[in-house]
């Protein structure tokens, strides 16, 4: 194993703000919704706001070629993970080969699973499906087709865990590095805004009044996670270093606030992470009892100054990204940094609590010296 640090070195994403890193910076420096009424055409199920990706089209943004059957999620993934590789120009399909990929998802698409599904039972034969389909319905489909789209052919690996997805995405991509596994990761994940998933989502929660929660919203946000020396050798700048991570579990019948709070303490003492070093929050629960139990946790743990310091609020802005949701606190992180508010030397806290009970938290640092222009996946 290594124990070099760890960085994430390029990122871009596909929100609600549109295609790049640049609208999504945009946007959550102006604080202003990202949720909008949804357009003629588009079916959200119960909600009638969501976070859309605008005008979003498969074979727009990616072309006509291979794109014919592909449902949603890929091409969401897909799309974010050109972004990010084409960050300085066409990649090198040497480094390009050697990389590995972890994507975080829900369970894949909804839409396709729901669809397939539905096909087997309302047509003449239950057998009598459309084998174009299937490969859709399956939870690797979009990280397996990123990979394919774009000749990576290092370990590939899909993984689901609700609201704490990004968190546990970039674990598993740090793992890899620290065991030799690969040298760069392209790590992320992703949600798709489609009326099935909007069913599921409402009938799970308990079937509540559109009106009293955060609407849907989808997108995907990606970055590029390897050991400092390699970010140097490909000439990529450093511009956030992993902390710590820490994960828990709430007891059955416990309470989330202190399961959050001792995972976070946790994970700062395992890492010797004084909490006056942490200059900027990053929590991301919705508005109700989670974003209260996470205030309650944050409160516990930093003390009355949690209340002082700067935070980054993805989930108000953009809408409930839902598996997303930590992937795009990740990217919140590395937007705020990028415009200044995470000072040089400066800790980020990240910090997230999943309906199921799940707990975690991750730890970023800004390098000592921040560049003036960051690798977003944009033209510099």
């Amino acid at each position: 194993m290594t124990e070099e640090n760890i960085v994430l070195s390029v990122w871009s994403a596909v929100s609600p703000f549109g295609l790049g890193a640049a609208p999504l910076d945009t946007g959550l420096a102006a604080g202003a919704s990202a949720v909008r009424a949804v357009p003629d055409g588009v079916d959200s199920g119960p909600f009638p706001q969501a976070g859309l990706v605008p005008s979003f089209d498969a074979a727009t943004v990616l072309g006509r070629k291979g794109t014919r059957a592909m449902d949603r999620v890929t091409a969401l993934t897909v799309a974010t993970a050109g972004l990010v590789l084409r960050a300085d120009g066409e990649p090198d399909p040497a480094e390009t080969a050697a990389m590995a990929l972890v994507l975080g998802t829900s369970a894949g698409s909804y839409q396709s699973i729901v669809d397939f599904t539905a096909s087997s039972l309302t047509g003449d034969r239950p057998y009598l499906v459309d084998p174009a389909r299937f490969p859709n319905t399956v939870m690797n489909r979009a990280a397996g087709q990123s990979a394919i789209w774009y000749g990576i052919k290092g370990p590939n690996a899909t993984v689901a865990g609700g609201r704490l997805t990004g968190l546990l995405a970039l674990n598993y991509a740090v793992r890899l590095c620290r065991r030799g596994r690969a040298s760069t990761v392209l790590c992320g994940a992703v949600e798709e805004l489609t009326a099935q998933r909007c069913w599921i989502d409402w009938h799970a929660g308990g079937r509540p009044d559109p009106a009293t929660v955060a609407p849907p919203a989808e997108g995907c946000a990606m970055f590029l996670v390897e050991p400092a020396s390699v970010a140097a050798r490909h000439g990529r700048t450093p511009l956030l270093e992993l902390a710590g991570l820490g994960f828990g579990a709430t007891p059955a019948g416990g309470d989330p606030a202190t399961a959050l709070a001792g995972c976070i303490r946790s994970t700062l003492d395992r890492h010797r992470i004084e909490t006056p070093d942490i200059a900027l929050l990053a929590p991301g629960c919705l508005p109700g009892a989670p974003a209260a139990a996470e205030r309650t946790a944050l409160d516990q743990i930093l003390g009355t100054s949690a209340t002082g310091r700067t935070e980054v609020r993805t989930g108000s802005v953009l809408g409930d990204t839902s598996a997303a949701s930590a992937a795009f606190q990740v990217a919140g992180v590395l937007a705020a940094t990028g415009r200044g508010e995470l000072p040089p030397g400066g800790l980020a806290l990240i910090t997230s609590i999943d309906p199921s009970g799940t707990v975690g938290c991750a730890v970023l640092r800004a390098p000592a010296r921040i560049p003036a222009t960051a690798n977003t996946g944009e033209d510099n």
